[in-house]
């Protein structure tokens, strides 16, 4: 089935479509990890586990979570300045 056929049986919600994928093989796009090390100062990594902490979530988490963030938004101000040129 190609991916037209899913996407409109997907939008008229005609069936399951869980039964047309192999989710042993299914991949999300730039979704591989890479494992980095990163040196923190000790203030910064008590500051971090508090807030993680407070929201109930890891370090890791929430490092996670604040640079994807702050990518995201430096990105649309990236995409916000050539178009405003």
């Amino acid at each position: 089935m190609k991916a037209e056929e899913i996407d409109k049986r997907f939008d008229d919600n005609e069936e399951d479509l869980l039964e047309h994928l192999d989710l042993k093989t299914a991949k999300r796009p730039n979704q591989v990890q890479k494992r980095v090390n990163v040196d923190f100062p000790t203030w910064m990594i008590e500051s971090l586990d508090r807030e993680a902490s407070r929201l109930g979530v890891t370090r890791q988490s929430i490092i996670k979570v604040w640079l994807a963030e702050r990518l995201e938004d430096a990105a649309a101000n990236k995409a916000f300045q050539r178009t405003s040129r």
